[in-house]
């Protein structure tokens, strides 16, 4: 197996360096493809196929040899992280906003979905101040949740980020979320 990898190194080295635009990473790019190779010998099927398997990997190495080479766009130097006052007195603005939205459910949804999301009490809490079990309290917690998305997605249009979090929202047209969540 070894003196055919031989027979085939003066091919490959050409097949890198055509296609590497720095001579002195061909060497490097060629090492690498046998590292590779070696260490995923198992995956091989049969002899013959060798010299194609091997061009794979060079390829594959050649493609990552590139991606490495992205370029990237420096940070702007005034850039600074949000500090946690910032983050906290965006989310007591939120919390204020959708209060009245969540009031609107009935009121068996809307005390402990309100208890649980806005006031961040534990929900075997809320089961004992409002007399529930701890599993009663979580459905209804989770019904509330239910009832005051469906009635968020009627009147609001919501942008998400390729992570599923809100990056933005608008009001659908005709729509009013105070006239809707009754």
């Amino acid at each position: 197996m070894l003196s055919e990898w031989q027979n085939h190194k003066a091919q490959l080295r050409n097949y890198v360096y055509k296609r590497v635009d720095d001579a002195s990473a061909v060497d490097d790019i060629l090492q690498d493809v046998y590292i590779k190779a070696s260490s995923n010998l198992h995956q091989l099927k049969s002899q013959g196929s060798l010299k194609g398997w091997l061009y794979k990997i060079a390829y594959n190495t050649i493609m990552d040899f590139y991606r490495d080479k992205l370029p990237y766009d420096e940070l702007p130097e005034d850039l600074v992280a949000e500090d946690e006052d910032t983050v906290e007195e965006a989310r007591k603005e939120l919390a204020e906003c959708i209060r009245p939205l969540i009031d609107d459910l009935p009121e068996k949804y809307s005390i402990p979905l309100r208890l649980a999301e806005l006031e961040g009490v534990p929900q075997q809490e809320i089961a004992d101040k409002l007399g529930l079990s701890l599993s009663g309290a979580k459905s209804r917690i989770q019904r509330g949740r239910a009832k005051f998305r469906e009635n968020l997605m009627t009147c609001c249009d919501f942008e998400l980020n390729d992570g599923g979090s809100v990056t933005g929202y608008s009001s659908k047209k005709g729509k009013s979320c105070s006239s809707q969540l009754k």
